[in-house]
């Protein structure tokens, strides 16, 4: 369904025709940013709750989608891995309406895993019914009125990063990496489709970059020698912050208390401000 009225681009459009893209049927969202990395385990799920966090934190109203359908992560991630997220079945249709859990801070979140009795239950699905449920994620969840839907990407360039990019009036992507030369070429690979798909690359989180000294606050390097913005410029890509191992943030994470922990640092700040150097709302 597309709507020029909730999107993005509207003054802006060149269009004389209604685009393909598809828009929430329950709200409206300013900004869509995906975030994404060409491999698991480096960080993306944890760079959109720290995003999350702290735009929320700012007086930003925040949508979470966990577009990760075989691999979800952001309920525990954000705390809400014990609720769940309510089906309202719309009187005279067919139709339903996802009503999100709310972290405790006011962040919105659905996610596969919220809507399933048990989250270690796996998804043994194939691709289109994965991407027709991430649709339906998406369209169907009561949004209200966002200012960001933060959508934390499967890794790599397949299905459901296709249908986000080609279907989504997706603003940006944030990528995520880690200093390995190897990551780096499976990355670049997300970094070109973007492109091809004339999608906004916002910049990279280099995650893991390093690990500072306790006693004398120096940084030292654990995966490569080479710089962050060495690593970024390889990828074609600004880079909007480098993020240390943070064991205090690691055991946030595990025990579901990420807004607790942001909320008491200072210590991301200069990447939710990079970040929203980027965008325009």
């Amino acid at each position: 369904m597309s709507n020029c009225d909730s999107c993005s681009s509207k003054g802006e459009c060149k269009s004389k025709e209604s685009c393909s893209k598809v828009f929430p049927k329950y709200g409206k969202i300013k900004s869509i940013i995906g975030i994404i990395s060409g491999k698991g385990g480096v960080g993306k799920s944890t760079v959109t709750g720290i995003l999350a966090v702290k735009l929320r934190a700012m007086g930003f109203s925040v949508g979470v989608l966990d577009g990760d359908i075989t691999g979800p992560s952001m309920p525990r991630i954000l705390g809400v891995s014990e609720k769940r997220a309510e089906m309202v079945n719309i009187p005279g249709s067919e139709e339903v309406e996802f009503i999100p859990v709310e972290t405790s801070s006011g962040i919105k979140v659905i996610s596969l895993n919220l809507l399933t009795e048990e989250e270690d239950q796996p998804v043994i699905w194939r691709g289109p019914l994965i991407t027709g449920v991430l649709n339906q994620m998406y369209t169907d969840t009561k949004w209200d009125d966002l200012d960001f839907l933060l959508i934390d990407m499967p890794p790599g360039t397949g299905d459901i990063a296709l249908t986000v990019m080609q279907s989504l009036p997706v603003d940006g992507m944030v990528i995520t990496s880690i200093p390995q030369d190897m990551i780096t070429m499976i990355v670049k690979k997300v970094v070109i489709m973007c492109q091809k798909l004339n999608i906004k690359v916002l910049g990279v989180v280099e995650n893991m970059s390093y690990v500072k000294c306790a006693k004398c606050n120096e940084k030292i390097k654990i995966f490569s020698k080479k710089g962050a913005e060495e690593q970024a410029k390889i990828l074609g890509a600004e880079l909007l912050q480098e993020l240390p191992i943070d064991l205090d943030l690691t055991e946030s994470l595990e025990k579901g208390s990420l807004e607790e922990y942001l909320l008491e640092t200072f210590e991301y700040e200069d990447l939710v401000n990079n970040f929203l150097n980027k965008v325009k709302l």
